[in-house]
């Protein structure tokens, strides 16, 4: 694989700081079911990292330590991790807000036929990729027979009452652009995805988010490959919007890897950019239980562009409407 970290790393983007710290992003380790192309973590099943317990046993002193009102989980598929429940039950009993990035063919593995009961049961918020309500784009991205079993496991969602307004379950679905190109405007493509999943599959869901396909990991290796890299970074930064700096994921989020390390975001971490709290050049969960970040710089290099080009990207989606 290619290493992006050297085409990225001298940027001119703004420089921007924190403030209050209301997400805790947790990734859990970078064991997958799937191998995504565009999957900026570049997980897999052969991949061995796993957060421990006491590690995530930390995540909840911080948790409570700094009232934070959301725990975000991902992988990898999070689920995969053995603590993933037990971190998710107390982080409920806690009262803070959990959302589970789930791949969705999770739901069909061996030993995962309960999941979706469980997330039901502790009210979990699934965010849920699927890159196209096509089954052949989706099979090009993330191999053959991903769609039916994505389709399978929206519809045991739906039977559990998740995307029903009623039922205060929410499910939302993940749209990445199957090269390097911007995603369209988030409002109509969730139209066309509530249409079609609704017409074809029966299916219902609350929100999509588009998210941009970062230069980095495998996607970004793969631009390199092609010799497509350079013109891919010079159309996120032709698209770049200064209104977009104000709502950047960065600011109020926290990414920790599953040695309990901490980045500004999630692709950061898998760039190996640590954050620079207080001064430790490669701060953990540990520090935060007494520090605060709120002030600190927040590191940026070259895919920083990607978070404020067009309607902007984030872990929610777009920033604005485009």
């Amino acid at each position: 694989m290619h290493a992006t970290l050297p085409l990225l790393a001298t940027t001119d983007f703004p420089a921007i700081r924190r403030r209050q710290l209301d997400t805790l992003q947790v990734n859990l380790g970078y064991r997958c079911n799937q191998s995504c192309l565009h999957c900026h973590v570049a997980a897999g099943p052969n991949r061995t990292e796993m957060m421990d317990a006491e590690t995530a046993a930390l995540v909840l002193q911080v948790l409570r330590a700094r009232r934070i009102r959301t725990l975000d989980l991902t992988g990898g598929a999070p689920e995969l991790n053995p603590h993933f429940r037990d971190l998710v039950r107390g982080a409920r009993a806690l009262g803070v807000s959990v959302i589970d990035r789930c791949n969705l063919t999770i739901l069909s593995e061996p030993g995962q036929e309960d999941l979706a009961a469980f997330l039901a049961g502790q009210g979990v918020e699934v965010t849920a990729s699927l890159p196209c309500y096509s089954a052949a784009n989706v099979d090009r991205q993330r191999g053959d027979g991903v769609f039916e079993r994505s389709i399978a496991g929206l519809r045991q969602l739906n039977a559990l009452g998740y995307g029903q307004d009623s039922s205060g379950l929410v499910l939302n679905l993940v749209y990445n652009p199957q090269g390097p190109s911007l995603p369209p405007p988030q409002g109509p493509l969730q139209a066309d995805y509530q249409r079609e999943l609704w017409q074809h599959f029966g299916i219902r869901f609350n929100h999509l988010f588009a998210l941009t396909n970062m230069p980095i990991q495998r996607f970004g290796s793969t631009l390199v490959s092609k010799g497509t890299f350079a013109s891919y970074l010079q159309l996120l930064r032709s698209a770049y919007r200064e209104s977009n700096l104000d709502t950047v994921m960065c600011r109020s989020l926290v990414s920790v890897d599953w040695q309990g390390e901490l980045y500004d975001c999630d692709f950061n971490q898998m760039l190996g950019l640590h954050a620079r709290a207080n001064g430790a050049t490669r701060p953990h969960l540990r520090d935060l239980l007494a520090h605060d970040v709120e002030g600190q710089p927040i590191r940026v290099a070259e895919h920083c562009w990607g978070c404020t080009a067009g309607q902007g990207s984030s872990c929610g989606g777009a920033l604005e409407a485009a």
